[in-house]
């Protein structure tokens, strides 16, 4: 048995928020409660720190198979475990795709290796050609938990509808990568910085909320779950808010990055700051950051993209791949820039990271309660920490590095076993 002593025990689930006593039972939590008494249970005294859910993260490229270079599961595993993650979601964009059955178990084979519970998507299309939609139905009943060709739009509407119903069918919905190429130039350059600094034209505000409206209706029109991955834009987020309005069933989530920074941090932090979708400017942040209050977008996710670094360390930037190392700063960015800021209350910002993406999947995570998992992270909300390149990840890909952040984490435990402790 494991017994969490005198910590501010947070469960957005239920509102739940007192100091007090967490014991755990293998993979259960069998009591919460004040002065739990177990004597022969290993004891953490989470005096000043808060427990809280494990975190869910819905968002993840783990790179395997085909490019371990840059990441692999279980190092995957690992940087997820030192942000609090228990439970994360893959998403298709390997080598090959997870587009077929043997694909998809080889992945699944891996991950359930690993000590938090790690979930894949498979994709919309076969090899994310944009055209042939795989087969839903024996990819969810061979683990798949959802779908999604992120990293490439769907440009066809047709496709879209398609794919919509079948998950409707299947009682599942796909999650979209949003841009139109036909709309944008180089990406990872938001258009104004593109055009200011680097004289070409970058990736554009209305390929990402021209493909939301136009997914977003139809959407609507087939009575279908759509959900938007990582929006950017200040118009994206009046584009869901409105199709949500009209009785569309349409989630959407966010990256810290996008809440947390603007474009001005590729002058400072070159390829490390170079991302899809971009950082944009500080109208989108704060747009961001208010569909977030609002509840517009109900799920933060890291978009966790790890590359080599040779791969961001090119001299031409525009070569360098976007993307960011994203799971073990995460909640700091939360807390730094959501919370200490006021915008959010600690509990509304670990709803957005646990019980929300959790419930999309119908998850059983994401929650604190008498038998229910024990998942948890442990983790002091006022600490700073300063980033370092030292990363659980094979990737260092972060623009953060170098940068003073609120909150560090003291203890992941999942299934009961604490699967990371700061040292």
């Amino acid at each position: 048995m494991l017994l969490i002593k005198n910590g501010r025990v947070i469960d957005p689930k239920s509102q739940f928020d007192h100091i007090c006593d967490v014991l755990i039972d293998g993979a259960r939590i069998i009591k919460i409660a004040e002065d739990i008494e177990a004597a022969d249970a290993d004891i953490i005294d989470a005096d000043g720190f808060v427990v809280a859910p494990g975190l869910v993260d819905i968002h993840v490229h783990f790179r395997e198979p085909g490019q371990t270079h840059k990441e692999d599961i279980h190092t995957g595993a690992l940087a997820a475990a030192a942000g609090g993650f228990t439970t994360v979601v893959m998403m298709a964009n390997t080598s090959p795709t997870v587009s077929d059955v043997p694909t998809l178990k080889e992945v699944l084979n891996s991950a359930a290796k690993e000590s938090i519970h790690i979930y894949a998507n498979a994709s919309v299309t076969q090899n994310f050609d944009g055209q042939n939609l795989t087969d839903f139905k024996e990819l969810l009943a061979a683990g798949a938990v959802s779908f999604s060709d992120d990293g490439i739009p769907l440009q066809s509407s047709k496709v879209v509808r398609e794919a919509l119903d079948l998950a409707k069918a299947n009682g599942s919905f796909i999650a979209l990568h949003e841009e139109d190429p036909e709309l944008n130039g180089i990406l990872g350059f938001n258009e104004h910085i593109a055009a200011d600094k680097f004289h070409f034209c970058g990736a554009t505000g209305a390929a990402e909320y021209s493909m939301i409206a136009r997914d977003a209706m139809i959407a609507y029109d087939r009575q279908a779950h759509l959900h938007i991955q990582h929006l950017s834009k200040a118009e994206s987020v009046k584009v869901v808010e409105f199709a949500q309005k009209l009785g569309a069933e349409i989630t959407a989530e966010a990256a810290p990055q996008h809440f947390s920074k603007t474009e001005e941090l590729l002058l400072i932090k070159g390829s490390n700051a170079k991302m899809n979708p971009p950082l944009r400017t500080e109208k989108d942040r704060l747009a961001v950051i208010e569909g977030l209050k609002s509840g517009i977008i109900s799920v933060i996710a890291t978009d966790h993209a790890p590359h080599h670094a040779d791969e961001k360390a090119v001299a031409d930037m525009t070569k360098a791949p976007s993307g960011m190392t994203g799971l073990e700063t995460s909640l700091s960015l939360g807390l730094t820039y959501l919370v200490e800021t006021g915008e959010l209350t600690l509990s509304e910002l670990l709803s957005k990271m646990t019980v929300n993406p959790s419930s999309l999947y119908h998850f059983d995570a994401g929650y604190l309660a008498e038998n229910g998992p024990a998942d948890l992270v442990i983790f002091a909300d006022k600490e700073e920490r300063l980033i370092s390149e030292q990363f659980f990840s094979k990737a260092s890909n972060s623009p953060f590095i170098g940068e003073k952040l609120t909150g560090v984490v003291k203890y992941t435990i999942c299934n009961g076993r604490i699967v990371y402790q700061q040292q």
